[in-house]
């Protein structure tokens, strides 16, 4: 409930403090006192948009303040969604600065209006005259339907299934484009990859066939060397072995002389023994060398195969080729990977489509079973507000849409003329009617659901004499289980509350301003008569009034 509303340099109102308490609050003054001005400070304090022409002196900050003690509901699970600190005294500030930026604050901490709109339907419920056309809403319909039949519970299962559902359907979605990316590329990336696969990249030495290509190019030259290098090393008389052999016997000769000179030999002999094997290798690769053109042409196509393919990936190495065609299969893999993804994420979707159908359904039947006793109840409070041939029909469609209350699309048909079928309520409810039924409909709700605290905004237009009694009724026995605030001109309905506010304007300086006062019992008779017989108060009037306020 609502305690305390504080408003600022707001509109016609200077600085004015409004103590609300639980049970009915009846708010009366003349047309143009300023009612209408404490409901645009609440919608400002629960999230409206602000209009900085509404602030009284420009050069001032304007604020609307408002304390709500929240003992009724256990709040503390929204609060914590909305990521606002909780507490059962909750203070809301709405500021307008001077430089035209607006400030809210929930216990003071700073919040945006998305946060505060989120937050206002669990503390207030304002209908003025022309919100009550949301009487006519689907939603508003279909949440009055759940209220009477009792489907939180099935709404709570549905929800959960919902969110899972369109995860999965998100996930699936994201999925799919991937995979229609990838297929974009998957032929091109196939080719890259079965082109290196072709190259057998595993298998290549690059250094040594370069090698070999070398060797074979030059085979000639290489053969005529060598045979040049045996004929250096072995030709008689001027042949490098020969020559050291016969240095050899004449140091073995003088070897047992010195240790000196049998070391030198025995370097010699080493040279000797070296260069015999040398020559051995030289003469034996000079005798194998061979031009194998059949085997040039194989090794000269690998290379170019190979530099080709390095060309064409901008690498230099096999490595770096090999690193490539690890990706590439990576990437031709993620098509499969995805096709299996996608094919579980289907299923995962599938199966809470059937749970979302059967909860669906379950609600869809609930609705239908509950809906002639919605009907009873409606028309029975419109019967006592002067509504005697009050007719509600419902036109309740299984769809194949998700939405967010199950699949029901419903229509709330009425009238309220014997012999007229009925129709939607926004086709043939006058403006009267409808605050008419939006009162049954609030009436109804509050025996089953907590209903936060309600501000009707002469709900009672249209009615008077035995109906605004019986509408009085109402209200009382609603204010009997919430806070409920009724701004009124009727004086049958301004003697049921539990408290009287007052608002009137006053001439202060030149400058008119708005006031607002609790009335005790003596003031609400004066009041109340005065909305009987006008400003000329009678000892009728004054009579009429205590009788209605016994």
């Amino acid at each position: 409930m609502i305690s305390t509303l504080l408003i600022k340099n707001y509109a016609l109102i200077d600085d004015i403090k409004v103590e609300f308490s639980e049970g009915l609050t009846i708010i009366t003054g003349e047309t143009g006192a300023g009612k209408s001005i404490l409901l645009g400070a609440l919608g400002l304090l629960l999230g409206k948009r602000a209009d900085l022409s509404t602030v009284r002196d420009p050069s001032k900050k304007c604020i609307i303040e408002g304390e709500f003690i929240l003992k009724r509901f256990d709040l503390s699970a929204t609060f914590s969604e909305l990521a606002i600190d909780y507490d059962l005294h909750t203070i809301i500030r709405r500021e307008l600065l001077p430089n035209g930026k607006s400030r809210s604050f929930v216990n003071d901490t700073p919040v945006n209006l998305q946060q505060l709109q989120s937050l206002a339907p669990y503390l207030l419920d304002i209908h003025s005259q022309h919100e009550t056309m949301t009487v006519a809403s689907e939603k508003f319909q279909m949440e009055m339907l759940d209220a009477v039949a009792g489907n939180k519970s099935l709404l709570d299962a549905y929800h959960s299934e919902l969110f899972i559902y369109k995860e999965k359907a998100e996930i699936l979605a994201g999925l799919i484009y991937k995979k229609e990316s990838i297929d974009k590329e998957l032929d091109y990336n196939s080719f890259l990859y079965n082109e290196l696969q072709e190259a057998a990249l595993l298998k290549i030495d690059q250094v040594t066939l370069e090698e070999q290509l070398q060797r074979l190019q030059n085979s000639e030259e290489i053969t005529e060397k060598l045979s040049l290098a045996v004929q250096l090393l072995t030709t008689e008389e001027i042949g490098a072995i020969p020559v050291l052999k016969e240095a050899r016997q004449s140091l073995g000769r003088i070897k047992g002389f010195s240790s000196y000179y049998n070391e030198l030999w025995e370097r010699l002999q080493s040279v000797v023994i070296e260069l015999e094997d040398i020559e051995d290798e030289v003469n034996s690769s000079s005798q194998k060398m061979d031009t194998a053109p059949e085997l040039l042409e194989k090794i000269t196509d690998r290379l170019q195969q190979l530099y080709s393919l390095q060309q064409k990936h901008k690498v230099q190495s096999v490595e770096e080729l090999i690193s490539i065609e690890q990706q590439l299969a990576e990437k031709i893999d993620v098509t499969g990977s995805l096709d299996t993804k996608i094919s579980v994420i289907e299923k995962e979707k599938i199966s809470a489509a059937k749970k979302l159908d059967d909860l669906s359904r379950q609600l869809h039947e609930k609705r239908i079973e509950i809906f002639p006793v919605l009907k009873r109840k409606l028309e029975n409070v419109l019967l006592d507000l002067g509504m005697p041939n009050a007719t509600f029909a419902l036109a309740l469609e299984f769809t194949d849409q998700y939405k967010n209350d199950g699949k029901d699309s419903l229509q709330l048909l009425f009238t309220a003329n014997k012999g007229l079928q009925p129709d939607l309520l926004k086709k043939v409810a006058s403006g009267g009617e409808l605050s008419r039924i939006m009162l049954a409909i609030k009436s109804i709700l509050a025996g089953y659901k907590r209903l936060p605290s309600i501000i009707f905004d002469e709900i009672d237009t249209g009615v008077s004499g035995e109906i605004a009694l019986k509408m009085a009724t109402i209200l009382e026995q609603m204010g009997s289980a919430l806070q409920l605030v009724s701004i009124t001109h009727l004086p049958q309905i301004a003697a049921k509350g539990n408290h009287h506010l007052k608002v009137y304007k006053k001439d202060i300086n030149n400058k008119t301003a708005t006031f607002i006062k609790t009335l005790d019992h003596q003031e609400r008779i004066t009041e109340i008569a005065m909305m009987l017989g006008g400003q000329n108060i009678s000892a009728t009037a004054l009579e009429h009034a205590n009788e209605l306020l016994k």
